[in-house]
């Protein structure tokens, strides 16, 4: 879409298909965006390095009493996965393809289980690290990646909490199981299990927050360190597959390269048009208030996540809206996470929702299955959406806690 868009735009130039790959060129020429193919790397690793099923039964040790016990331990793997990984479609995968099973064998519905894995999926892209902020922190300009990612930290957590109160809420109604009580030698091996992943997370943001290195050299030494846990530490992972793993890495990164690419390209051509100046207008026309332009932008970003990938649409929409809010007061860091925070709804939608896809795939159960059993938590994301959009130090706090 933003490849024949950005065509389309600059069809009445002469020279389309030279300015379309200098500014498909120029969108890719950034250091920051080295950053991007080492986390899905890393990601790679991880989702085939057996962190998930370590993750799933720390979780189960933290939740495992509560009512709904498997749905909790489902979305805090998927939190923690999630945060580690940087992928909404691999904490899917991962995590929902280990717990479908375990599901199902305790008695839950699996359109409810696969509701639950494609609802909380998503909260690692804004429990960091995550490469859609630092798509947004190249667009926006001047923000500093790691402000970015502290920002995160609160939102993800309480999107991960919401769908818990809810999962507390159906999973008592419909009086599904509690998991048994871990004796003490589990939980010492399942906390002593899980200690080397959640650690990658300490030391990538500790080196970060700490100066030590960039968020770009940050996802090379998470490569490593996830290297060293996979392959040498786990064992889950034999040299001989690394070549399959590293391919299709290459290959996932290829095509988000190409969507930053080509988006770079659409939002050139759309404010060589003059389309941000006139949405502007727009908006202002309708309202000066901040509450007003802000339920209206959210309203826009949620239609425009249904029909387009997050990247892309990072790319092309934060050019016409950070303007605005900027000139009605509003944090270009609160806004970035306001932003990501509501795209990220759509991977959870159709027609071009990936988690929603891969949660279908990975626990067997059919599309149209799984609407009516989502809309509990698609109320709750909406409703967390609007607190993080309306209470702007759920988003500040930490970045000022740390000076950032």
């Amino acid at each position: 879409i933003a490849t024949l868009a950005a065509a389309a735009f600059m069809l009445p130039f002469e020279t389309t298909l030279i300015v379309s790959g200098q500014k498909i060129a120029t969108g890719l020429d950034s250091f920051s965006l080295l950053a991007i193919p080492f986390f899905i790397l890393a990601g790679s690793l991880m989702n085939s390095g057996g962190i998930a099923t370590r993750l799933i039964n720390f979780s189960q040790i933290l939740v495992g009493r509560i009512p709904g016990s498997l749905g909790h331990t489902n979305v805090m793997a998927n939190m923690m996965f999630g945060s580690i990984s940087g992928s909404a479609v691999a904490a899917a995968a991962a995590v929902g393809g280990t717990m479908a099973p375990l599901q199902a064998k305790a008695g839950y519905d699996p359109a409810y289980s696969a509701a639950i894995n494609v609802s909380s999926c998503i909260s690692g892209l804004l429990i960091p690290p995550s490469n859609v902020m630092i798509v947004y922190a190249l667009t926006a300009g001047g923000i500093s990646v790691a402000t970015l990612f502290m920002a995160g930290y609160v939102p993800g957590i309480l999107m991960g909490f919401g769908i818990m109160a809810m999962n507390y809420i159906i999973a008592r109604k419909r009086r599904y199981p509690v998991s048994d009580k871990p004796t003490f030698a589990e939980v010492v091996k399942y906390s002593l299990d899980a200690v080397p992943s959640l650690l990658m997370v300490v030391v990538v943001m500790g080196g970060i927050l700490g100066g030590v290195f960039t968020a770009t050299e940050a996802s090379a030494i998470a490569v490593v360190y996830t290297f060293i846990l996979s392959v040498i530490i786990y064992r889950e992972i034999k040299l001989t597959q690394l070549p399959k793993i590293i391919l299709d890495a290459i290959v996932t990164t290829s095509i988000v390269l190409f969507l930053i690419g080509v988006s770079v390209a659409m939002s050139w051509a759309m404010t060589n048009a003059d389309i941000p100046y006139m949405v502007n207008e727009l908006l202002i026309s309708v309202s000066d208030n901040l509450i007003v332009i802000l339920l209206i932008i959210n309203m826009l970003l949620l239609v425009i996540g249904i029909f387009m990938d997050m990247t892309p649409a990072v790319l092309i929409f934060t050019p016409i809206f950070l303007p605005i809010v900027k000139e009605l007061g509003m944090d270009p860091v609160h806004f970035g996470i306001m932003m990501i925070f509501n795209l990220c709804i759509g991977l959870c939608t159709p027609p071009v929702g990936s988690a929603l896809f891969v949660g279908c795939s990975v626990s067997g159960v059919k599309l149209q299955d799984l609407i009516k059993p989502m809309l509990p938590f698609f109320a709750v994301l909406v409703i967390t959406l609007l607190m993080v959009t309306y209470i702007p130090q759920l988003s500040l706090f930490l970045p000022g806690l740390f000076g950032l």
